[in-house]
C-alpha cells in the first residue's frame, strides 16, 4: 500500500475512533434520532421537518439490525467521506502529502466531530455542500460536462436530505454569474438543472399535495428557535466551529479571493461570502453554514504548504510541524466540553464549565446545567423499560397504544422496548 493511501486510511480510522471515544457509554440515542428512525416505518416523499433521504438510510439501519452501533455509524461515515473528498481535492489542487494531512487534521479537530455523533441530516448536509464545490471545481479543471451533471445530482441529494442546500444555491448562482459567466452558455448546465429537478420532483409534488408543510415548519422554527438567534451570534459561531484551524480556512478564503493562482476558483470564495450573508440575514443557526468550510480548508492547506516550501528548510520543517500539532493541542481541552464525554454522574458531581462556550444555553434561550443535546440523550431506555413493565401488568394484552407527549418518547419506546406489538403514538 502506497504511503498516501496508508496515511488516508489512518485518518479515516482516526475519524471513526474519535466518534466512538467522545460519547460516554451511558449516553443513549438523541431525541431527534428516534424521529428519523421511526420514519423507516412510514416511508413517504417528505415529512414535516425533513425531506425523505434520511428515512431511506433508516430503512438500511433497520435491515442491519437497528442497533445503536449502526445509528452512530452512518453520521460518522458521512464525516469520513467528507474527509476523503477533501483529501482528494487537495491533491487535485496540486497539494502535497503535507497539505493533505493538514486538511485531514483540521477536519478531525473541528465541530464535525460533534455533528457526526448524531444521526440527523446535518452530516449528510455537509457532505453534499462539499460535493457541490468538488464537482464544480472538477468541471473547471477538466472541462468535462459529466461533472456538471454530477453537480446537479449533488444538489438533488442535498435537497432530498435537507432544504438548507437552497441557501448554497442562492450563493452559488450570483458567484458564477460574476466570475464564470460562460457556464450559463453551456447547454449541459441546463441539462443538469433538469436532472436535479426530476430527482426532487416527487418531494415537490408531496409538498404540494400536503399544503407545503415545509413552510409551516419554517414558521414554527422562526417563532420558537431562530427568534433566540442573532446576526452577531451567527457570525461568532463561524469562528468557533473550526477555531483550531482558523488560520487554515482563512488562508484558503484569502487565497481564493485575492491570489492569482486560484483566480479560476474565485467563485468558491464569493459563494462562501454570499451564502454566509444570506444565513446571517435570516439569523440562521450557526451550524447551518459548516458545509462551507471543508473546501476552504483544502485551499488553505495547499496555499500554506506552498508558502512554507519557500522558507529555509529548517524553518519550513518547524512551521509544518507546528501547523500539524497546533490544531490537536487547541482542540483537546474543548473536547470533553463539546461532546458527551463524561458520564451523567460525573457531570452532576463536578459540572464542566459548559458556560465558557455557551453550550448550556438551550433553544428556549435559557441556561441549564447540561447542554441540550446531552440532556436529550438520557433516560430513553428507562422510559421504555417502564412502559414494558406497565404493559406486562395489564390483565388483557390485546392491541395496545401508548400515548406520548412527543416523538422522542414514542420513538424511544419503539427503539428500546423489549415487548413486541406495542405501538406508541405521539
Amino acid at each position: 500500500m502506497k504511503k498516501p493511501t496508508s496515511l488516508l486510511l489512518f485518518f479515516v480510522l482516526a475519524k471513526f475512533a474519535l466518534q466512538a471515544i467522545v460519547v460516554h457509554p451511558a449516553f443513549e440515542l438523541h431525541r431527534d434520532e428516534f424521529l428519523h428512525l421511526d420514519q423507516a416505518d412510514h416511508l413517504a416523499w417528505g415529512y414535516l421537518s425533513v425531506p425523505p433521504l434520511t428515512s431511506w438510510i433508516s430503512v438500511l439501519i433497520s435491515w442491519l439490525g437497528n442497533s445503536e452501533f449502526w445509528v452512530r455509524f452512518f453520521p460518522a461515515l458521512f464525516g469520513a467521506l467528507t474527509l476523503v473528498l477533501i483529501w482528494d481535492l487537495v491533491g487535485r489542487l496540486g497539494g502535497t502529502l503535507f497539505a493533505k494531512s493538514l486538511s485531514a487534521v483540521a477536519l478531525l479537530c473541528s465541530a464535525l466531530i460533534r455533528l457526526n455523533i448524531l444521526y440527523q441530516p446535518n452530516s449528510a448536509d455537509i457532505l453534499c455542500f462539499t460535493l457541490v464545490f468538488y464537482t464544480m471545481i472538477r468541471h473547471i479543471q477538466s472541462g468535462k460536462n459529466r461533472w456538471v451533471y454530477l453537480l446537479g445530482i449533488s444538489f438533488a441529494l442535498g435537497f432530498l436530505n435537507k432544504y438548507t442546500i437552497l441557501f448554497l444555491a442562492v450563493g452559488l448562482f450570483p458567484a458564477l454569474a460574476l466570475t464564470r459567466r460562460s457556464i450559463f452558455q453551456n447547454k449541459h448546465l441546463y441539462g443538469a438543472i433538469a436532472l436535479a429537478f426530476v430527482l426532487i420532483l416527487p418531494n415537490l409534488i408531496w409538498q404540494y399535495q400536503n399544503g407545503f408543510p415545509v413552510l409551516t415548519h419554517m414558521r414554527l422554527l422562526s417563532s420558537s428557535q431562530l427568534v433566540n438567534n442573532s446576526m452577531l451570534g451567527f457570525l461568532m459561531d463561524q469562528l468557533l466551529f473550526f477555531y483550531p484551524s482558523l488560520l487554515i480556512w482563512m488562508a484558503g478564503l484569502a487565497s481564493i479571493l485575492f491570489g492569482k493562482r486560484n483566480s479560476e476558483f474565485s467563485f468558491v470564495g464569493l459563494t462562501t461570502l454570499f451564502t454566509l450573508g444570506v444565513f446571517t440575514f435570516f439569523q440562521a443557526k450557526g451550524y447551518y453554514a459548516i458545509g462551507l468550510y471543508p473546501v476552504l480548508l483544502a485551499f488553505g492547506a495547499v496555499w500554506l504548504s506552498e508558502f512554507l516550501a519557500g522558507l529555509n528548510p529548517l524553518y519550513s520543517i518547524i512551521a509544518k510541524s507546528s501547523l500539524l500539532v497546533l490544531p490537536p493541542l487547541l482542540f483537546l481541552p474543548a473536547l470533553p466540553l463539546i461532546h458527551p464525554f463524561y458520564s451523567p454522574e460525573e457531570v452532576m458531581k463536578n459540572p464542566p464549565d459548559y458556560g465558557k462556550l455557551g453550550l448550556n444555553r438551550w433553544e428556549d434561550g435559557n441556561e441549564h446545567p447540561i447542554p441540550q443535546d446531552f440532556a436529550d440523550m438520557l433516560g430513553w431506555s428507562e422510559l421504555a423499560t417502564l412502559a414494558d413493565s406497565a404493559y406486562r401488568l395489564m390483565p388483557e394484552k390485546g392491541r395496545t397504544l401508548i400515548l406520548c407527549d412527543n416523538y422522542g418518547q414514542a420513538g424511544a419506546i419503539n427503539f428500546y422496548s423489549k415487548v413486541k406489538g406495542v405501538k406508541p403514538t405521539p
